[in-house]
């Protein structure tokens, strides 16, 4: 049941984000739409968080593939689909394209690593609390931006990188709160 609700949160997410990534010339939501569809720490959340359900290390790390790749596969289903005026007979060739082209096939590699790891790090939060597992999760938060302007990507609007810093100092205080509950639980059977 976990592999199905990974295939279709994935596939959900990716053409999610893809959606929200082209909303603007359709919609008026502001400039933020296209910003927040480039961000890539929720990519690592989300295996995090499915793996953060399995109390099996291999279990979760193959959740968290699942559903990278899944997304993945749901980013590429709606950038070549009717919705974004691709006509259904030409999307299996503009799906290819589309991966060699813009490094995309890079994405899909480098999701077959971090999928996974975050996974692996979800499933090793859940059972033991690993400092590294929430270390991982806020520096994705944190250094995204940082890293986006090292190598002159940090797209505008500057909102949306101080909501995920601000997003990523609340997971901070809640991932420091329970390993010091955890530290405690310790102390006292001790």
């Amino acid at each position: 049941m976990w592999f199905v609700i990974a295939i279709l949160v994935g596939l959900a997410y990716g053409g999610g984000d893809q959606y929200l990534g082209s909303l603007r010339p359709m919609v008026e939501l502001g400039s933020w739409t296209p910003t927040a569809a480039q961000m890539s720490a929720p990519w690592l959340l989300l295996p995090f968080a499915l793996g953060a359900t399995q109390v099996n290390p291999r279990r979760a790390m193959l959740l968290g593939l699942v559903v990278t790749e899944a997304a993945m596969v749901g980013y590429v289903a709606m950038t070549v689909s009717p919705i974004e005026n691709v006509p259904t007979a030409a999307a299996p060739a503009a799906a290819a394209a589309m991966m060699l082209a813009g490094g995309n096939i890079a994405y899909a590699i480098a999701g077959l690593v971090t999928g996974p790891v975050y996974g692996l790090l979800g499933q090793r939060w859940r059972v033991n609390r690993w400092w590294v597992s929430a270390a991982a999760v806020a520096g994705a938060l944190f250094l995204e931006p940082w890293a986006r302007v090292a190598v002159g990507q940090l797209s505008p609007p500057s909102v949306v990188w101080i909501v995920e810093v601000a997003v990523g100092a609340v997971v901070t205080v809640y991932f420091a709160a329970r390993l010091l509950q955890r530290r405690r639980a310790a102390q006292n059977v001790a």
